[in-house]
């Protein structure tokens, strides 16, 4: 094969990880029934990088960033499958208005949607990587947006929905009682 039609299949392979803008609502209704716990979605700024890794798929929506978390959130509301475990990069607290006009109000809307859920700051770079580590078994949705202010990703990992961490700590310990008898 020349290089000509390598390259071509290269760019297709590449863009078939990334859907149109207006398809991002549709494909989050069709693939959230079939996510599960250790499945992650990101609603991610427009500096977002497209990550290379086989599982993880990049939706530009060229929506507003709040409007997509509500989506996300209403969609995730109606799941008894899974539920929600929220992450936010640390960085976006210390971010100053003087050089991301805007991130003031940002950080107030943002806590209003997700006011009630617990969210969990970790720095940015340690959650793409976690991302990265996930992407190598399990699929990874990337819900790109329009906002143009800095650490603003909502990162959102999946877990089950009707069994709780308690519920699983107590099984591990019943589990190793048996086995020690």
């Amino acid at each position: 094969m020349n290089r000509s039609v390598i390259s071509a299949a290269l760019v297709l392979i590449a863009l078939g990880s990334v859907c149109q803008a207006g398809d991002w609502r549709e494909k989050l209704t069709k693939e959230l029934p079939l996510f599960g716990h250790r499945n992650w979605i990101v609603i991610a700024d427009a500096a977002y990088p497209a990550q290379s890794r086989a599982g993880i798929e990049t939706i530009a929506t060229e929506a507003d960033q709040l409007e997509v978390v509500k989506a996300v959130f209403a969609a995730l509301g109606k799941c008894h499958h899974v539920r929600p475990v929220v992450f936010t990069d640390a960085e976006l607290k210390h971010v100053p208005e003087q050089y991301a006009s805007g991130i003031t109000s940002y950080r107030e809307e943002l806590g209003k949607l997700l006011s009630g859920l617990q969210v969990t700051e970790v720095p940015h770079e340690e959650l793409i990587g976690r991302l990265d580590k996930a992407g190598e078994t399990f699929r990874i949705m990337i819900l790109k947006t329009k906002m143009t202010l800095p650490y603003t990703s909502v990162f959102i990992q999946l877990d089950c929905g009707y069994w709780s961490p308690e519920a699983e700590k107590k099984l591990r310990q019943a589990m190793k009682a048996a086995a020690e008898k």
